[in-house]
């Protein structure tokens, strides 16, 4: 497709949020590797990542990442978040949101990577820059509460519109602020029985779209499907704003529904209809089986039912574990963190889950420790 000059192959960059999500990952990687190499190898890219994001990500200086296509082209793709589709970004009556638009998983992500950031800055030695970086993520936090925040649906905006008027839509886009640490956590509780509302709950998952809006299809690519990695994510949020339960009914959702693909195989996506006796999940025709983050959604629900947070860089592991009654013992082999390994096995006892640790080589920590949000005070 490259070789025939297909758009947008060519290659093509139109993506408002790989930035952020790399610095996340950078961060990510060092918790869980714990080699400080890796930050002073990087720290230049990291430095030209925030610098995008300040330059290219924020369209107009207001203090929010916006997306459009250059000059208005026309070449390129509409949408430039996880939701790519041409058509996935509407408005209530199920209208389409033009360009620039401010989803609001943007802005958790830039959050999160600029907290991550301090953390890191702090690490080599520039606490004058990771002072800045955590003044602006307080910064967004608070016009984002102000921006995004709509009292009237009880949920946070799907986006921001051209005249930066919040596209009051229900979708799933949300939980992923959750996973930002962003969301105030006096408005938590309201965004998740938002997500599991009927509307957007379907017992395999949570909706892409509520199927109260006007441009709901169960069968569709973003407008109604459910997204096993979008799961994932909203997992890790939900954990981080203490609702394992609710962690849970995520996890028993998408393994029951991956228990009856062929070969145990989460499709990228499948249909959202609603779980019936006697029913089955719906993939989406034209669904890639298997798809990378599909199947690593798994790993990441388990790690948000256990609660792992690797701290390799103080040879520690924090674990906050939760395990349903449908999951009674679960044991997981030569888990590594940093340059030490550790077998874990957790098992039910009544209505709480007791843990045991055996360090297999190296040295590590294993201790409780539950997850927050981030505090920026």
């Amino acid at each position: 497709m490259a070789r025939l000059g297909q758009i947008p192959h060519t290659p093509y960059y139109g993506t408002a949020d790989a930035t952020p999500l790399y610095l996340i990952l950078l961060h990510e990687a060092w918790k869980w590797l714990g080699d400080t190499s890796l930050l002073h190898e990087q720290r230049d890219v990291a430095l030209r990542c925030l610098e995008w994001i300040d330059k290219y990500g924020d369209l107009d200086g207001d203090g929010f990442q916006e997306y459009q296509m250059r000059c208005n082209s026309g070449y390129g793709i509409e949408n430039q978040g996880w939701k790519d589709s041409g058509d996935a970004i509407v408005y209530p009556d199920g209208t389409q949101v033009k360009a620039p638009k401010a989803l609001c998983e943007l802005q958790g992500y830039v959050f999160d990577a600029w907290m991550r950031m301090a953390e890191v800055f702090d690490v080599l030695g520039e606490r004058e820059f990771s002072g800045e970086l955590r003044r602006k993520a307080a910064k967004l936090r608070h016009s984002f509460e102000e921006s995004f925040w709509c009292d009237d649906i009880g949920f946070y905006a799907f986006s921001l519109d051209p005249d930066k008027k919040p596209v009051k839509t229900v979708s799933s886009n949300p939980g992923h602020c959750l996973w930002s640490g962003m969301i105030s956590p006096e408005r938590a509780e309201r965004v998740v029985k938002r997500l599991f509302a009927p509307d957007m709950w379907t017992g395999w998952g949570i909706r892409t779209l509520s199927t109260q809006n006007s441009a709901y299809n169960p069968f569709s690519y973003h407008r109604g499907s459910v997204w096993p990695h979008d799961n994932s994510i909203i997992a890790l949020g939900l954990k981080r704003y203490g609702f394992s339960q609710e962690v849970a009914d995520v996890a028993l959702g998408i393994f029951e529904a991956g228990s009856l693909f062929s070969n145990y195989r989460l499709p990228e996506l499948y249909a959202g209809v609603e779980k019936e006796p006697g029913t089955f999940p719906v993939p989406y025709i034209e669904a890639n089986v298997p798809q990378a983050w599909a199947a690593a959604s798994v790993f990441q629900i388990l790690q948000a039912l256990l609660g792992l947070q690797a701290d390799a860089p103080n040879n520690c592991l924090h674990l906050d574990p939760y395990l349903p009654e449908w999951l009674p013992e679960l044991t997981l082999r030569r888990v590594e963190v940093g340059k030490a390994s550790v077998d874990l096995r957790f098992w039910r006892d009544g209505a709480s889950t007791k843990w045991d640790a055996a360090v297999q080589e190296g040295d590590v920590e294993v201790k409780q420790q539950t997850w927050q949000p981030w505090s920026v005070e």
